[in-house]
Order: C-alpha cells, then sequence, then structure tokens
C-alpha cells in the first residue's frame, strides 16, 4: 500500500480516502485518526503528521466536499434568461444531492469542525453559495447586497428542504404517488421563480 513506506503526500491522501470510508460505512461518530492508521496499516502517530486532530482531517473531506459541490454547480447548464438560470441551478443542486448522498449529508447534515479553526473549508463553502448568489443577481430589481442574500437563503432553503426530503423515505411512507415525487422538481423550483417575481406567461 502506498501509505505504508511511501511518500508522505500518498499517506496524506490515503488518510483523508479512509477517513472517508469509515464515515460511510460506520457514521461520523466512528471517526478518529487512531483508526484511520489502523485501517491504513501504520502507526498510530502517522497521520498526526498531516492532521493534528480529528476535525483538521473532518475538515478536509468536508472541504473537498464543497469544492466538488462548487465544481459541479459552475459545469451546469446555462440560459441567458435570469429565471431559468436560476431554475438549472436548481435542479443541478438537486442531481448533486442525489448522486452524492454522502457528500451532501457532510456538508449540510453534519456538525462541522469550528470554521474559525478551519477557514479553507469554509472558503470552499462560501465559493459554492457565491454561486447562488451572483445567480439571484441577476434577476430583475434586484438591489443591495443584504436583499440578494434574503432572497439566496430562501431559495437555498426551500430546494435544500426538497433534496433533504428525497433523500428519506418519508414520501413513500406517507403513501405520495411516485408521479407526484416526479413532478415535485419542477413545480418547486417553479414556485420559487414566482416568488422571486418572475412573470407569468
Amino acid at each position: 500500500m502506498a501509505a505504508k513506506g511511501g511518500k508522505s503526500g500518498d499517506l496524506r491522501e490515503a488518510c483523508v480516502k479512509q477517513a472517508l470510508a469509515i464515515i460511510a460505512k460506520d457514521g461520523i461518530d466512528a471517526l478518529s485518526l487512531r483508526d484511520v492508521a489502523r485501517r491504513l496499516g501504520v502507526s498510530h502517530q502517522a497521520p498526526y503528521k498531516h492532521f493534528p486532530s480529528r476535525d483538521h482531517i473532518l475538515a478536509e473531506v468536508v472541504g473537498r466536499a464543497y469544492a466538488g459541490f462548487a465544481a459541479y454547480l459552475e459545469k451546469r447548464s446555462r440560459s441567458d434568461d435570469p429565471y431559468e438560470d436560476l431554475g438549472l441551478l436548481g435542479r443541478c443542486y438537486l442531481d448533486y444531492a442525489q448522486k452524492h448522498p454522502l457528500h451532501y449529508q457532510l456538508m449540510f447534515g453534519t456538525p462541522l469542525p469550528d470554521p474559525a479553526e478551519h477557514p479553507e473549508m469554509m472558503d470552499k463553502a462560501e465559493h459554492a453559495f457565491a454561486t447562488l448568489r451572483e445567480t439571484i443577481a441577476k434577476l430583475p430589481g434586484r438591489a443591495p447586497a443584504a436583499s440578494v442574500d434574503l432572497d439566496a437563503l430562501y431559495a437555498w432553503s426551500v430546494v435544500h428542504g426538497l433534496a433533504s426530503i428525497l433523500q428519506t423515505r418519508a414520501t413513500q411512507q406517507l403513501g405520495i404517488r411516485k408521479a407526484t415525487i416526479a413532478e415535485a422538481t419542477a413545480h418547486t423550483l417553479s414556485r420559487i421563480g414566482a416568488a422571486l417575481g418572475r412573470p407569468r406567461n
């Protein structure tokens, strides 16, 4: 294994990958640097050369999730119509949540390490939010930055709510028809557009 007697960078990467594997299999509470070392077959102290604490390796894992999320949003389809563009961003968000449930849960359903202690993690998170803010700012009549942020928080909270619901079995347990669930994305995004001033056709 590269982590055993390999280059320092190899061990760092191996630690990050193993940390994610532990979280995926046993949950966030199971993560520890000692367990990472044990699974990699290295000394208990080896991971500490790269990560001073459990929070540091968790911040790295979460930061990478945010970076991947932001990159995914950047690659989305675009439209010259600002409301259509907002809808495309919303679809991309929901698509990411469906395809990458573990990373989505890490970003939005995990108690994060102290942001003040891990600014790089938050830089990547802020980049993702900036994509939404910039898209909202292009809508007609958007004024001060505070107003843009309020609208961005509104759109985010609605789409996040739908993404979170669709990751559970709640809709099945409530007996909601599959046809209704299939229409939920388009309906939700249409409602967001209307709430933010999209003219009626």
